[in-house]
């Protein structure tokens, strides 16, 4: 058995890292209007009669893989994608980023290449990097190190909160390219240490490599969630399945349970994972499982949903919202076990 903490990674000690490290900036809130709960997937102060929603965000070990590839040219994608797929779970429109890129020293080729991802992924955001910063680090980072952060804007009315989630809506599921930028340390330790094997090996079940699989880019999901708010669908929730995997939906309402029971057969990269010793209920904790975006509407908005979101992404219904004050997440898995996180 190999477990995300086995990997070096231990949840609940992030968790608890995180609960510290946030209680001493608790005080600085009294200089701002925020008009989002703690712990959402990104934060929203009030700004006059505007609304502007700030998340930050980095590549993570996703860039071991790179290294190992000597391909820099798609974590930049990553890198902005984890970053604008939290601004519009709180119904926001990602306006601008600024980047961080801190180096063991300066190397123009490897800068050259993450920007090409970076403008990338800002073009399939429609949003404009306008500034960053570029740190030299010898002493500290280990080859370099990629982070961002971005804002965006909505009407204070139209924030989406969770809070609207309720017994009999539906969950639709927006399909992940794969691994997405999480849960990598425990994928190169079953795939590079468990199994021995070098990203140009293939992947047990498919003809792509290994290293082509880890750094397929994030998905960036913002066109379609921006054509389903003007659709006027009504979005009860929207969460975005990065790191803790299937528990980040209780981030939206925990006063609810969210009954899984329509997943589609997860990506043969996940497969090899689980087959190799990391347990299901594990693998639903850590990564996305093929399903990179939640979207939480009413029953009646269901097929709306999931008919627009299907312009740019596959998409189907994969549960139901169920009354449960102490708030779930059941899961009937892939190996057809029946998990509550």
């Amino acid at each position: 058995m190999v477990t995300y903490a086995d990997s070096g990674v231990d949840i609940n000690l992030e968790a608890l890292t995180i609960s510290k490290l946030a209680s001493k900036l608790e005080k600085t809130l009294k200089y701002v209007d925020v008009l989002t709960k703690k712990g959402h997937f990104a934060s929203i102060i009030r700004v006059g009669d505007m609304a502007i929603a700030m998340s930050t965000d980095g590549v993570g070990s996703k860039i071991l893989v790179a290294e190992k590839l000597g391909k820099y040219d798609t974590i930049g994608i990553d890198c902005i994608a984890m970053v604008v797929n939290d601004i519009i779970c709180v119904g926001a429109k990602p306006i601008a980023i600024v980047d961080y890129l801190a180096m063991e020293k300066p190397n123009p080729e490897i800068a050259s290449e993450i920007g090409e991802g970076l403008a990338k992924g800002a073009e399939l955001a429609e949003t404009a990097i306008i500034g960053g910063e570029t740190a030299t680090l010898p002493e500290i980072v280990n080859n370099f190190d990629l982070a961002a952060t971005g804002i965006g804007i909505t009407d204070p009315e139209n924030i989406i909160t969770g809070e609207k989630i309720k017994a009999g809506d539906k969950l639709i599921g927006v399909e992940s390219s794969g691994i997405h930028s999480n849960g990598l340390t425990l994928a190169r330790k079953i795939f590079f240490e468990k199994l021995k094997l070098d990203a140009s090996d293939p992947l047990p079940g498919s003809k792509d490599k290994i290293g082509e699989e880890l750094l397929k880019p994030t998905r960036i999901y913002v066109k379609p969630i921006l054509e389903l708010l003007r659709s006027g669908v009504d979005i009860h929730g929207l969460a975005h399945i990065t790191g803790g995997g299937y528990t980040n939906i209780r981030r939206l309402n925990d006063k609810v349970a969210y009954n899984i029971d329509k997943l589609p057969e997860p990506q043969p990269l996940f497969k090899t994972i689980h087959e190799n010793g990391v347990p299901i209920n594990e693998m639903y904790k850590v990564f996305n499982m093929g399903i990179g975006l939640v979207i939480i509407v009413d029953k009646e908005d269901a097929k709306k949903t999931i008919k627009i979101t299907k312009k740019a992404y596959n998409a189907k219904e994969i549960g139901t919202v169920e009354e449960d004050p102490k708030g779930a997440v059941k899961i009937k898995t892939y190996t057809k076990e029946d998990i509550t996180l």
